[in-house]
Order: structure tokens, then C-alpha cells, then sequence
């Protein structure tokens, strides 16, 4: 990193050495001889470092610090001095002083602080970037939420966003983005500043889960060979968010209850208690009350979770957002792989927004990439669209899941698309395919008669021809 960097020094052989040594680094260097000069000096230009030399005619490094503040308060201050002292030192320091160096008959030690300080600019600069980037993506201004659904979602983040200790429960469908909603929570509010720490529960396995929440001591067991700080003392300050908490077994369920009832906890094999304070936000595509009902899942954890509880809704209830989320995913691929594809066209808009998506967001980015992957021209096209997405030509009106060895049916109805009619056929294909095409079982599914069944089964053979 080429920087900017002003030397003050009364003493002008001191000064025109510095400024040579650094200048043959290639760094931007200008040179004052007091305090009253450099703080003219900054009110038309601001380096990134100054060397300040503490003793001064005039006014002292320490005086003039005091006055850098206010006017340069990213600008790394190295203050420099002959015959320095301790109280020098912490009270620069104090003031808000990058380094304090004794200087030598060569200034030997003048390059490795500079660099020292160059290398810490670029690592600031990096983590805000970062942090920039980060918070940018996660706004709320940002989300897309033309339909009905995403709109009422989105007001009840924006009022949750600022408390920054109420515990949140996601809910919804695998690819729903729970996650994402998850970062824009923490980047929207007061913790924003602090870390999001995030835990997949299905991907740590269980033995291993509690040393990896809590961490653990030197010794705690074979190959604890030194103290390693766990996930929810990383989230000090911040939010700590557990995908898939539906999955922790009874006993990492009771030492979670106590953390956040305790707000402490210990790390394993040590013997004092840690306090800590973190937002937690919690995701499942379970239906937790049922896991209760079943004794699967704590009920005074899950009560301790459902503080705040929100519904992530699924895809197929969001077609207007369809459009949207689909351009956002294909100008940010074309970008990765250096194509200039900025639109759809419409047959390919109509067969997305018809599509059912049983993968939800995640997949529709998955189709967009591989659509950007083998489009030709700058727009995109429905034969660039995956195959299941031309052969699917009227939505999916039923779906169906499997939850504790029972069959869920879910039933979503596109008012003015679909008719009560295709509604219920659909119904009855679904029962039929569950059942393995056995009429007697499906009837008994459906609480109809046998003969009944027959009836609606041959209606919609006869308008199917």
C-alpha cells in the first residue's frame, strides 16, 4: 500500500532523513517543522499516518495530538522522541497514539513501525469494506417484497430489528432463506457492530456439539492440549443463530435451556461461570409444537424460543416476487462469470413465476445460475430454462411432507388461477400416488366411499381427455 504520510520534527536533519527514507518506499511524504504547521496543514489534506516528534518549540507532540484528533480521526499517529518516558508514552496513548518510537542515530527503527502501521490501515480498510458490504446486502430497504405475504414479514423485522435482546424462532420450508433473514436482524439493529455468529446443529455432530457451543480447557479431554473459546462466547455482544434446532438431542436441548435462562455457562472441564450476552435467533422446518406434543422437543425450551415467532413464507406464496428475486440472481451471476445478460423475457418470466419450487429460494437461484451458465445472447430465454420448469405448465396447487411417519397434505390455492375443481382433483391425485394407487385406502384417506372416489376419479379422466 502506497500511503500518505506528513513528518514533524523541529529538527530539520531529522526530518529531511525521514522524509527521504520513506519517500524511497514510494510513500507520499510531506514535511512540517511544528505543530501550528502540521495542523494547517491538515485542514486542506489528511494522511494516513504522521509522525509526530514529542518534544517541540512551540507547541509539544503531546499538545498537538491532542488538536490531530478532532481534524484527522482515522489518521494513525507514531509519535517520535530522543529521550522518551513512560508517562510519555501512556498519556500519548491515551490521547489516542498508534505506536510510540525512541529514535536512533540511523532512525533504523523507522521503517518497521511505518510498515507496521500500513499493514494495520489495510486490514481496517479490509474489515470495512467487508463490513460495508455486509450491512448493505442485509438492508432492509433492499429486501424484495412486493407480495402480501414478504410486505407484512418485512414490517414485523423492521420493529424486531431493534430490540436487541428478544429471542426469535424462524419458521418455515427448507430455502426459504431463514438465514439470510437471520443477518438482516443483526445488521439492522443496535448489535450490528458486534458478530453473527451462526451454527448449523445438523452439521456439528452431537458428541462434539456441546465443546464446540461452550468450548472447552486445556485437559478437558484427550487432545485438549489449550483453552479454545466456544461459539456462544464468540457471539459476545452480537447474535448467535442455530439453524436447524430441531435437531438437537434432549441433552443439548437442557444445556441450551440453561444458558439462556442463566445467561452463563461453563466451559467443559472448567469451574467458573461465564457470562455472556447475546441476541439468539433460532431456525427449524420443523413444527416444533408438534415435537412437543411428541416429546421430542423440550416444551420449556421451545417456550424460551418462541418469544418472537415468524413465518418465513414459502415461494409459492410469493409469485410477485418471483420476477424481482430472479432478475437480483441473474445480474449477480452474469457478474461472476463475466456475461452481459440484463433481462427475461417474457415467456421465460411466465414459466418461473409458474413454476412450484419445492427447493423455494435456494432453488430458484440455483435455476437462474444454471440458466446465466448456458444463455447466448443478453437476454434470457425459456431455453435456457431447465427442463422440469417447461414441462411444469400449470402450478402446483398441493405438496406433500412426512412428519413423524404421518402424511402432511399442503393445499395452496392461487385465487383467480386455480378453481375449487382443480383443487380437488389435485387433492385426490396426491391421496392416489400416496396411497400407491389402492382406491379402498384412499378413499379411507379422503373420508369418502369407495364408489364416491370412482365418481370423482372418472370426472377427471373424462375432462383430462
Amino acid at each position: 500500500m502506497r500511503a500518505s504520510i506528513f513528518v514533524t520534527d523541529d529538527d530539520e536533519v531529522v526530518r529531511s532523513s525521514i522524509t527521504r527514507r520513506l519517500t524511497r518506499g514510494r510513500h507520499d511524504v510531506r514535511g512540517f517543522d511544528s505543530g501550528e504547521a502540521l495542523l494547517e496543514g491538515l485542514d486542506h489534506d489528511i494522511p494516513d499516518i504522521i509522525l509526530l516528534d514529542l518534544k517541540m518549540s512551540g507547541m509539544t507532540g503531546i499538545e498537538t495530538l491532542k488538536h490531530i484528533r478532532p481534524k484527522a480521526p482515522q489518521t494513525l499517529v507514531i509519535l517520535l522522541t530522543a529521550y522518551g518516558t513512560i508517562e510519555d508514552a501512556v498519556e500519548a496513548m491515551r490521547l489516542g497514539a498508534y505506536d510510540f518510537l525512541i529514535k536512533s542515530v540511523d532512525l533504523s527503527g523507522v521503517g518497521p513501525v511505518v510498515e507496521r502501521a500500513i499493514d494495520y490501515l489495510t486490514l481496517r480498510r479490509r474489515v470495512s469494506f467487508e463490513s460495508q458490504n455486509r450491512a448493505g446486502r442485509y438492508a432492509l430497504k433492499d429486501l424484495i417484497a412486493n407480495s402480501p405475504s414478504m410486505r407484512g414479514l418485512v414490517a414485523q423485522i423492521q420493529e424486531l430489528s431493534q430490540n436487541a435482546k428478544a429471542t426469535v424462532l424462524l419458521q418455515g420450508e427448507t430455502g426459504t432463506g431463514k438465514e439470510f433473514i437471520a443477518r438482516v436482524l443483526h445488521h439492522n439493529g443496535p448489535r450490528q457492530d458486534a458478530p453473527f455468529v451462526g451454527v448449523n446443529c445438523t452439521a456439528i455432530p452431537q458428541e462434539l456439539f456441546e465443546s464446540e457451543l461452550f468450548g472447552y480447557e486445556r485437559g478437558a479431554f484427550t487432545g485438549a492440549t489449550q483453552r479454545k473459546p466456544g461459539l456462544c462466547e464468540q457471539a459476545e455482544g452480537g447474535t448467535l443463530f442455530l439453524d436447524e434446532i430441531g435437531d438437537l438431542n434432549p441433552s443439548m436441548q437442557a444445556k441450551l435451556l440453561r444458558v439462556l435462562q442463566e445467561r452463563s455457562f461453563k466451559r467443559l472441564g472448567g469451574q467458573e461461570d461465564i457470562t455472556v450476552d447475546f441476541r439468539l435467533i433460532a431456525a427449524t422446518n420443523r413444527d416444533l409444537k408438534k415435537e412437543v406434543s411428541q416429546g421430542t422437543f423440550r416444551e420449556d425450551l421451545f417456550f424460551r424460543l418462541n418469544v418472537v415467532s415468524l413465518e418465513l413464507p414459502t415461494l409459492r406464496q410469493r409469485v410477485e416476487d418471483i420476477y424481482p428475486l430472479s432478475l437480483h440472481c441473474l445480474l449477480h451471476h452474469s457478474r461472476n462469470i463475466n456475461k452481459d445478460i440484463g433481462e427475461i423475457d417474457p415467456d421465460a418470466r411466465e414459466l418461473l413465476e409458474r413454476y412450484a419450487y419445492p427447493g423455494n429460494i435456494r432453488e430458484l437461484e440455483n435455476i437462474i445460475e444454471r440458466a446465466v451458465i448456458f444463455c447466448r445472447g443478453k437476454t434470457l430465454t425459456s431455453g435456457d430454462l431447465p427442463g422440469e420448469l417447461l414441462h411444469e405448465t400449470t402450478p402446483k396447487i398441493i405438496s406433500s411432507t412426512t412428519q413423524a411417519d404421518e402424511a402432511i397434505l399442503r393445499v395452496e390455492m392461487a385465487l383467480g388461477r386455480q378453481t375449487l375443481a382443480e383443487t380437488e382433483f389435485a387433492i385426490i391425485e396426491e391421496v392416489m400416488r400416496l396411497c400407491g394407487q389402492n382406491k379402498s385406502l384412499a378413499a379411507q384417506k379422503l373420508g369418502l366411499t369407495r364408489f364416491a372416489l370412482d365418481r370423482r376419479l372418472k370426472k377427471i379422466s373424462d375432462e383430462s381427455e
